[in-house]
């Protein structure tokens, strides 16, 4: 496994009124947070905080091309940024205490914090299609390139991991600094955006570069 400290390349807050950062995703141009009772849209090239919808939002955050993914307590809802209105409602998997959200194939993978878990669900019943069992607490969840990442965040110590797919096993790990946890994740392009906690701060962290896309 490759180890490394993570490179925080910018950092985005803290913002009025805002206490926790939980979930993160972007929508093609717009950075969204979870906030408690709020997902807000931050514009990542300017750091300014375009809108708001009020919704309670107390975990991971996803989009799937055209509506937004939320954790609600112990189910995810589905919005339409547009408008702001939860349009459908599914269950969480597991017992509860679900964490990060991610959109990918045509399924919803969502993180159980204490279980160590991310469960691939339909985004449609909200059943569980297989789960992947990790090696510590997940909270966020992204795919991009074929890779599955997840934060983690336990006492201190928190990184950002890359695992199998298929026996969870990890194959990289970016370190944060101590005392700087990942709530939330989402990969875009050559970045991570991750969640912050209670710090208020969104934070861009550079993903590492693969031979096969360095040249793309």
């Amino acid at each position: 496994m490759k180890k490394s400290a993570a490179e925080i390349v910018r950092e985005y807050g803290p913002f009025p009124g805002v206490e926790r950062i939980n979930g993160v995703t972007h929508d093609g141009q717009h950075v969204w947070f979870a906030s408690g009772d709020k997902l807000n849209a931050l514009d990542p090239a300017s750091g300014e905080m375009l809108r708001a919808i009020e919704v309670a939002s107390h975990a991971g955050t996803a989009f799937d091309g055209q509506h937004l993914f939320q954790i609600a307590e112990d189910r995810i809802q589905k919005i339409d940024p547009t408008t702001g209105r939860v349009l459908a409602t599914i269950p969480g998997p597991g017992s509860g205490g679900i964490s990060g959200l991610a959109w990918a194939e045509g399924s919803l993978w969502v993180g159980e914090y204490r279980e160590r878990k991310i469960h691939q669900v339909d985004p449609e019943t909200g059943k569980v299609l297989r789960t992947i069992q990790s090696t510590r607490f997940v909270t966020g969840v992204t795919w991009i390139d074929g890779e599955l990442w997840h934060g983690t965040w336990e006492g201190d110590e928190s990184d950002v991991r890359r695992i199998d797919p298929q026996t969870g096993e990890t194959l990289e790990q970016l370190n944060m600094p101590p005392g700087v946890g990942v709530s939330g994740l989402e990969a875009r392009g050559d970045e991570f955006f991750c969640g912050g906690g209670n710090s208020g701060k969104v934070r861009a962290v550079r993903r590492p570069k693969r031979a096969s896309r360095r040249s793309a």
